[in-house]
């Protein structure tokens, strides 16, 4: 059994307030814990819950299957398969293939359609650096304005002391899989990029080129979230500036 899926199965036995958004999938994945390869979990849970990509219905394949020379995001754009590592990275991002199938696959249909277009580069170009940064590191936020206000502002006494009952209004989902695995061995100086999205918005939120290119992210110490870790619940814990900076 790949470590992997060992830690994921210890994870949905005590399941973490910051993981709540992937739980129906964790659960799904680890029920299949004894798998050769955290590819063959996922595709067992996918035959409970497909998806459908533009390329056919999604697989999850062994990192060696993805050709010398092809882009990542271009080769599951043409073939719906996700090259799979055996570690907890590659599973993070499979688990939100699953919660958040349609948001995942607009993120491939950005970031194929750019390649398509522009090539791989020495460097990403703004879209495409934005759009990993929203898979690999991304949180969306649904907040009173109060709480964004705050955010934006950096003014963390005000946002975490000062309007803390705030937050029961507030749904905060951490969907970038390199934060998740980051969060499985939490440290304080854990930052989000943060993605304001409204309370009028979808489920399945659209992302357009446009409104990613400016990087519209705001940084977020997610430990310092009301419930997330237990040393928060003292005030003092947000006087550390090298986290919680001016």
């Amino acid at each position: 059994m790949p470590a992997a899926l060992q830690t994921l199965l210890a994870w949905v036995e005590r399941p973490p307030q910051w993981g709540a958004s992937l739980q129906a999938a964790a659960v799904m994945v680890a029920a299949h814990h004894e798998a050769a390869c955290v590819s063959d979990a996922l595709n067992a849970a996918l035959m409970e819950r497909p998806v459908e990509l533009a390329g056919g219905d999604l697989r999850f394949v062994p990192q060696s299957a993805l050709p010398d020379g092809e882009a990542y995001e271009a080769y599951i754009r043409r073939t719906a398969c996700v090259p799979t590592r055996d570690n907890l990275h590659d599973l993070f991002n499979g688990l939100q293939w699953l919660s958040r199938p349609a948001l995942k696959r607009r993120l491939n249909e950005l970031q194929a359609h750019e390649i398509a277009q522009a090539g791989v580069g020495t460097k990403r170009g703004p879209l495409r650096d934005a759009l990993t940064l929203f898979d690999e590191n991304a949180a969306l936020l649904q907040a009173p304005q109060a709480l964004v206000e705050a955010l934006r502002l950096r003014q963390w006494h005000r946002l975490f002391v000062t309007l803390r009952p705030l937050w029961r209004e507030a749904r905060l989902e951490v969907f970038g899989h390199a934060l998740l695995e980051k969060l499985v061995q939490p440290y304080k100086s854990i930052t989000a990029h943060v993605f304001v999205v409204s309370a009028e918005a979808p489920g399945d939120l659209r992302l357009e080129a446009s409104c990613l290119v400016p990087k519209p992210f705001l940084p977020l110490p997610v430990l310092g979230v009301p419930g997330w870790w237990p040393q928060n619940e003292d005030p003092s814990f947000y006087d550390d500036t090298e986290v919680f900076r001016p």
